[in-house]
């Protein structure tokens, strides 16, 4: 119905930059809200980023100024730019999206299957 395909994961030092990817494919009519959760072990998932379809974007306190998410329409596609990455970034990070199948549907939250990202001391 619906996939979110990720990219972009990988091991980085402290200070290094990793950008993520995630490409929607599947039938629907228009995706709302865009964006990244994260988890890491013993911690709950959280909210990095999101956009939404006019291009509004929010960040946990934790990343603003460091992550930067950017959005094409046209592509049903995200980008999440991470700098100055840190120790405390490690973590799975997830791609969401609230997908429309029609004009009525109020949304439906799709997932992808996670990027993981590493970041060494």
């Amino acid at each position: 119905q619906v996939q979110l395909v990720e990219s972009g994961g990988g091991l980085v030092q402290a200070g290094g930059s990793l950008r993520l990817s995630c490409v929607a494919s599947g039938s629907f009519f228009s995706i709302d809200a865009m964006g990244w959760y994260r988890q890491s072990p013993g911690m709950q998932r959280e909210l990095v980023a999101t956009i939404s379809d006019r291009g509004t974007t929010h960040y946990e306190e934790s990343v603003k100024g460091r992550f930067t998410l950017s959005r094409d329409n046209a592509k049903d596609t995200v980008h999440l730019q991470m700098n100055s990455l840190s120790p405390e970034d490690t973590a799975d990070y997830y791609c969401y999206a609230n997908v429309l199948s029609n004009y009525w549907d109020p949304g439906t939250m799709y997932w992808g299957r996670g990027a993981r990202v590493t970041v060494s001391s």
